[in-house]
């Protein structure tokens, strides 16, 4: 796949199948892990386009996982999607590219996806 997919990680089932069928729908390749630790994992194998990520999960948060990937991958554009009401700050805190809070309309994602992208994929 090379770095041509969008990496959804999030802990809540729902919200990976609703976000990876938006993707599909999109044709954008896509994977989804359950926590950051499987999603550092998966970019230490091939390198996503884009990450999605949740900031609150179990195992690692969306903080350590974000420093982590800068660390050991390079800047790699993130898109928070969280259900706090300070979605845009955490986003800030991480130097992200774009967020979403959650409920999110699946317009605002797209838009916020399509704004991160370095390119298209």
């Amino acid at each position: 796949m090379g770095d041509q997919y969008i990496l959804v990680v999030d802990d809540d089932p729902g919200i990976r199948r609703l976000v990876l069928a938006l993707l599909e729908d999109l044709e954008y390749p896509a994977l989804a892990a359950p926590d950051g630790k499987v999603a550092l994992q998966m970019t230490r194998e091939d390198a996503p386009a884009l990450v999605i990520l949740d900031m609150r999960m179990p195992v690692m948060d969306g903080w350590e996982f974000s420093r982590r990937l800068r660390d050991e991958i390079g800047a790699i554009p993130i898109v928070v999607m969280t259900a706090a009401r300070d979605a845009s700050t955490w986003a800030e805190e991480i130097d992200a590219s774009g967020f979403v809070a959650k409920p999110f309309d699946l317009d605002d994602l797209v838009r916020a996806i399509e704004d991160a992208l370095p390119q298209p994929v």
